[in-house]
């Protein structure tokens, strides 16, 4: 605590160069969105390692040094990164402005079908979190973001605008191509290990399903009877697993059912150069649409 006391004590609203403001982000899809609107305005460093997701991050005392000596502190909201207001707590930065980026976002609630929406700011387990897999959430996202680095920042605020418009409308433009792929999809089900994509299916018209809530959690088997079924019904071709996930119990039910495995990535981890480069998010959504249209058997 004296460490940390001392080195808020010494923190000041730039980073060591006293050039660029010191902005802190939570994880992967955060980090990208900040970098985009941030430029050579800011210095940008991610909290969680971008080989890490939230569920998987233990905080050290460098991460409380780090939100110590931080001006800004981005975060997605709606519960995802769980642990924050301990580590902002421990960090005693009084002058730390912490940007929301969910703020104003439509959510879907953990238990409600994918077209019921709603405004609000709830604890992740009674919201889903995953609005940045939604282009267009994501603009709001960008726009929150931007107010807050240009809120801290008033000397780039021009920059911080202007790049955020050029960002926020390259995700309009990756909406529309979507739109444009999944179309012919519209009303059908696919099916992911973890719920991550209630937003994306909600934006293109599909329904998802999933195995488990969070990938921490093993399947039972009423879970896989219940995956079994709907794949049976809907005559996937392939059940989409993420990055990250190697639960055999997805793989040997999908051997079973006779289909694939197909690869969507929900950004929650990565490597530590994509992190740095804005137009990961872009890369990796196209991938996922083209896995998404072979689960479909196309």
């Amino acid at each position: 605590m004296l460490l940390v006391s001392c080195s808020n004590s010494q923190k000041t609203d730039r980073n060591s160069d006293q050039s660029k403001l010191n902005v802190v982000t939570t994880f992967l899809p955060i980090t990208l969105f900040t970098e985009a609107v941030a430029g050579e305005c800011a210095t940008v460093t991610s909290l969680i390692p971008p080989n890490l997701g939230p569920h998987d991050f233990q905080a050290t005392p460098a991460d409380i040094s780090a939100l110590s000596n931080a001006s800004v502190l981005v975060k997605n909201g709606l519960g995802m990164e769980y642990f924050l207001d301990k580590l902002i707590t421990s960090a005693n930065n009084n002058s730390l402005q912490v940007v929301d980026t969910s703020r104003g976002v439509a959510v879907i609630r953990s238990d409600d079908d994918q077209d019921e929406a709603k405004q609000g700011d709830q604890e992740y387990g009674e919201v889903n979190p995953h609005i940045w897999l939604d282009p267009l959430r994501a603009v709001q996202q960008v726009e929150n973001i931007r107010d807050g680095l240009v809120k801290a920042d008033p000397d780039c605020a021009d920059g911080y605008t202007k790049r955020a418009a050029a960002y926020a409308s390259q995700l309009k433009g990756l909406n529309t191509t979507i739109a444009t792929q999944l179309k012919p999809f519209r009303g059908q089900t696919f099916i992911a290990f973890h719920d991550f994509a209630p937003y994306f299916a909600e934006r293109y018209g599909l329904k998802a399903d999933f195995v488990v809530d969070v990938p921490e959690m093993n399947p039972t088997p009423e879970d896989l009877q219940r995956v079994s079924k709907k794949v049976q019904q809907s005559q996937l071709k392939a059940l989409l697993s993420e990055p990250q996930e190697g639960d055999r119990s997805f793989n040997a039910l999908a051997l079973d059912l006779g289909v694939k495995v197909v690869t969507f990535d929900p950004l929650e981890t990565g490597s530590e150069q994509a992190s740095k480069q804005p137009d990961t998010y872009f890369k990796v959504m196209d991938k996922n649409v083209v896995s998404l249209i072979q689960s479909f058997g196309s």
